[in-house]
């Protein structure tokens, strides 16, 4: 029988497809320092951002087969080594596309109408000083023909064009593969789509031009976005990370937010997960979630099910 071990867990969708074809899904979280030891029982690894799949541990897993990350994210997984190793991976980067999308955008909604403090203070002055909260809280703007700007596009960064097109904003992207990309934007309830191509632009003019800005890339070991990347963004900018932590250097982050250069932050990821700095949790111009872009119902029954497709698939062959 063909075991599966699924170490941060899996979507009961994607369990109840594995189970039915047959194969044994563990979903015990088994701690790290421990998975050398059982691991080499198992075909298959399972895994999203808290499990590490270095080389020692590949090493050590002589059966592995497979090595599926839930997810889009594969920088916990030494990828070329297991493929040396003759291990598939497995991941499933369309499948939280508009989760990612959706949450950036509730990060947008909350900075500018500054929903974010709205919310800590009305449970605790709302009934006694509504009115000084009404003028405090009266002065957010609107996406509508402002200007987004997308790093990375991908799926998750076509997306956020796609809502932020349908928002009618203006859309830049920049990205070191992607030249164009063909944004459709479903009219629901009638059967027609409208479509935008969309051509990318220098970095330094994305950065120069952009009222709003998104990130959609992953941490290659030193920050994208740092002092220099600051300077050169328009003064009054907001930006949003739901990518993954370092790709911001919080640092000049935090300089940039104090000195006015950046007026708000969206914060999905962070350098010291899971012990995020305290200054950027509790920062008036921030905006903060623990880390959950893709995490919705349906995209982890998506991911659940995308993923034991291709397992299923390849030991069919």
């Amino acid at each position: 029988m063909i075991k599966i071990l699924a170490n941060d867990g899996l979507h009961p969708d994607g369990k109840a497809m594995l189970e039915a074809a047959g194969f044994q899904v563990d979903t015990e979280k088994v701690p790290q320092e421990q998975l050398a030891d059982v691991l080499p029982q198992y075909d298959v690894l399972i895994v999203r951002s808290a499990t590490k799949v270095r080389r020692e541990l590949i090493d050590a897993c002589p059966n592995l087969k497979i090595i599926a990350r839930a997810g889009v994210g594969l920088d916990n997984i030494d990828v070329d080594y297991a493929k040396q190793r003759g291990i598939v991976v497995y991941n499933t980067p369309g499948a939280s596309s508009r989760a990612v999308a959706e949450l950036v955008f509730g990060h947008l909604f909350a900075l500018v109408r500054m929903l974010h403090l709205a919310n800590r203070e009305m449970p605790q002055q709302g009934d006694t000083a509504f009115k000084e909260l009404k003028k405090k809280y009266a002065k957010g703007i609107q996406l509508g023909s402002k200007t987004l700007g997308i790093i990375g596009a991908g799926r998750i960064g076509q997306e956020v064009a796609r809502m932020g097109l349908g928002l009618g904003m203006r859309v830049l992207a920049a990205d070191i593969v992607v030249d164009e990309a063909h944004i459709a934007l479903p009219v629901l309830g009638l059967d027609q789509a409208v479509e935008v191509h969309l051509h990318t632009v220098p970095l330094d003019e994305l950065l120069a031009q952009s009222d709003f800005i998104s990130l959609h890339v992953p941490f290659t070991g030193a920050p994208l976005i740092d002092d220099a990347a600051f300077a050169k963004m328009k003064r009054g900018v907001y930006i949003v990370n739901a990518a993954r932590g370092g790709v911001i250097d919080e640092e000049a982050l935090l300089r940039a937010l104090d000195s006015g250069q950046v007026a708000g932050a969206g914060l999905d990821v962070f350098e010291n997960e899971p012990t995020p700095r305290r200054e950027l949790l509790q920062h008036p111009k921030i905006s903060v979630s623990p880390h959950i872009g893709g995490s919705t119902q349906e995209a982890q029954s998506l991911i659940g099910r995308e993923l034991a497709q291709q397992i299923i698939d390849f030991f069919k062959k």
